[in-house]
């Protein structure tokens, strides 16, 4: 088999990439950089821009499944920006695909898609997309969603969508370091009451989850055209949890805390001013930050376990221990 990652050279993607070519299938990867590393382990790359029809074309040429990871992500930045990657990229996927008679798509999409600023506890697949989105990120990635299970035909092409939540691990390059960089400053606060429950997924279960979906799916499998959410099976309380991180690395607990409506009113009046200065940099506060940080935020997995036996082989103690190995193997966060 011969599989296209798309971001094959990102975070979650390249954890992709190495499980694939563990079990000898060939990869190419597309992404917007090159990377030796992956090109000395067997992988073909194919550098370009999911927005250049021409280059994702040359891409998919000749591979039998495609694992679209590649995003824009973010809570802020020009609308335009997240759509012409996230919409019309995923576009370019497609007719890619249909073009080359290429019959499967694994979409990495977000449970972000469905998140509409209220408490989510035990959510499953049956949730709809919310009226109104608070950022541009979730809301291109539900288009796009919408775009790939739509795609899904019996004759033609195969498609599913994954939505890992909070993805982190060894090789992390955001959440993690930003909790300890934030914590160290002693710029990190707790948002709400504390008591918010959040499911979170490690690399290494999200990979599995996506090479599992795509080994099951087919034009009549359970799994085409389906969603589904990925964790750990095992959500957490979020700021016990970031605590217990801290600890990992002897850094005090937080113990500054903003009431939920506060930081929400905070982040409403920082969109307004970061929409109007000639800056591009993120505000420190959005409201839908501020959501997530303060709500709870976890799902069933019971469905991607039943339809193509999902069932993480990380718990969190020990993807805790495999991410302080890696953080106390690397120059220290400041």
């Amino acid at each position: 088999m011969l599989a296209l990652v798309t971001g094959g050279g990102g975070f979650l993607g390249r954890r992709i990439v190495k499980k694939l070519l563990d079990r000898k299938d060939r990869v190419r990867i597309f992404s917007r950089s090159d990377y030796p590393e992956l090109t000395e382990l067997g992988c073909e790359s194919h550098r370009g821009d999911l927005r250049n029809q021409t280059q994702v074309m040359d891409a998919v040429k000749n591979v039998d499944i495609v694992f679209h990871v590649a995003a824009l992500a973010g809570i802020w930045g020009e609308k335009n920006d997240y759509f012409s990657v996230n919409v019309d990229g995923t576009l370019n996927i497609i007719n890619a695909c249909l073009k080359h008679k290429v019959n499967k798509l694994v979409y990495t999409s977000s449970p972000s898609v469905i998140f509409g600023m209220k408490d989510i506890n035990n959510g499953n697949e049956t949730l709809p997309y919310p009226d109104r989105f608070y950022a541009h990120y979730p809301h291109s990635k539900a288009i796009a969603e919408k775009i790939v299970l739509e795609s899904n035909s019996v004759k033609k092409l195969s498609t599913c969508s994954l939505r890992p939540h909070l993805i982190w691990g060894p090789g992390d390059p955001h959440i993690i370091p930003m909790l300890i960089k934030k914590a160290k400053n002693k710029s990190l606060a707790q948002v709400g009451t504390g008591k918010n429950i959040v499911d979170i997924t490690f690399v290494d279960n999200a990979a599995d989850a996506h090479i599992l979906a795509a080994d099951n799916l087919a034009a009549d499998s359970p799994v085409a055209g389906q969603s589904y959410f990925i964790g750990d099976q095992q959500p957490v309380n979020l700021w016990e949890w970031i605590n217990l991180l801290l600890k990992q690395f002897e850094i005090p607990p937080i113990r500054k805390t903003i009431p939920y409506s506060t930081a929400y009113g905070i982040g409403t009046i920082m969109e307004c001013l970061y929409s109007i200065l000639p800056t591009t940099k993120e505000p420190k506060m959005t409201r839908f930050l501020a959501a997530q940080f303060a709500l709870s935020h976890y799902y069933s997995h019971e469905k991607a376990k039943q339809d193509f036996g999902y069932i993480p082989s990380v718990s969190n103690e020990e993807g805790l221990k495999k991410t302080v190995a890696w953080l106390n193997s690397m120059e220290p966060i400041k």
